[in-house]
Order: structure tokens, then C-alpha cells, then sequence
């Protein structure tokens, strides 16, 4: 999945798995971290994330991103974009 607009994200909500939406709810809870780099790890709650697809697929369609650019053995806090917040709402 690729960022290519409004459209994109719109798509890729609507075909969202109780797992990624249960993850967006975690980052919405200020309870996980992504590394830097193009396929970011994403941590929550200090631990890996079990499933790296469904995070780096929220990742490449702009449902989250980290807070701040960091590099690719450091972590960040994980945000929600505008998408992020209305896939989980």
C-alpha cells in the first residue's frame, strides 16, 4: 500500500481488520513507539508488535507515523494522522 492521496487512506479504513483497528487504539492511547526508517518496528507498551505487516501497511497508507524523525535503532512516539483518528472513530 502507497500514499497517494485522501483517496488512498479512505480505501485501505474501510478494509481495516480488528487487528489494525486494535492497534490504531493503542496508538491513540499514547501507548506505542515506531523506530525510523521505511518499514518502521512499531513497540506498544515497550514490546514488539506481534503482527509487523498490519504495522508497517498503517504505516505506508497514513494512518500513523512517529512524532518526530528519529533513526532506524530509535524509537518515537507513535501518532495517528487526521485518517488515523477517523478509522478508529
Amino acid at each position: 500500500m502507497g500514499i497517494a492521496g485522501e483517496g488512498v487512506a479512505m480505501i485501505v479504513v474501510e478494509e481495516l481488520s480488528g487487528r489494525a483497528k486494535a492497534v490504531l487504539r493503542a496508538v491513540a492511547a499514547g501507548r506505542a513507539q515506531v523506530t525510523g526508517g521505511c518499514e518502521p518496528d512499531l513497540y506498544i507498551d515497550g514490546l514488539p508488535c506481534c503482527d509487523q505487516m498490519v504495522s508497517h501497511d498503517l504505516v505506508h497508507a497514513g494512518l500513523l507515523r512517529g512524532l518526530r524523525a528519529v533513526g532506524l535503532d530509535e524509537r518515537t512516539e507513535a501518532v495517528l494522522t487526521d485518517a488515523g483518528r477517523a478509522a478508529i472513530t
